[in-house]
């Protein structure tokens, strides 16, 4: 499943530092989850978890098949930020979106 990367937060960022960081944040999603055509079911998963659950969830409230997803993609978006932002990044830096790619776009 295709999907597009958008990066918010990079104020004074030429457009190739903001391809290039859309570009590393993808690709770290990708290697962190094994395979480009998990991240939008997984993200997706996760987005319904988070609204059922609050964000973060609470683990323990989960199911064992929630509680593997939602580690999965905290993993893969923890990896991604910090690829992109470094490990310093202050809370509430980094925004980003997801978006599925429409067919025939």
């Amino acid at each position: 499943m295709n999907y597009t990367v958008k990066l918010y937060d990079a104020e004074g960022v030429s457009e190739a530092q903001q391809r290039a960081a859309q570009k590393r944040f993808r690709q770290v999603l990708e290697e962190t989850l094994g395979d480009a055509a998990l991240v939008l079911p997984v993200y997706q998963a996760y987005q319904r978890i988070a609204a059922a659950y609050g964000d973060p969830p609470n683990v323990e409230a989960l199911t064992d098949a929630e509680r593997e997803i939602a580690e999965q993609w905290q993993a893969a978006e923890s990896a991604a930020i910090t690829a992109v932002y470094g490990p310093l990044r202050g809370m509430g830096d980094g925004d980003y979106e997801l978006k599925p790619v429409e067919d025939g776009a």
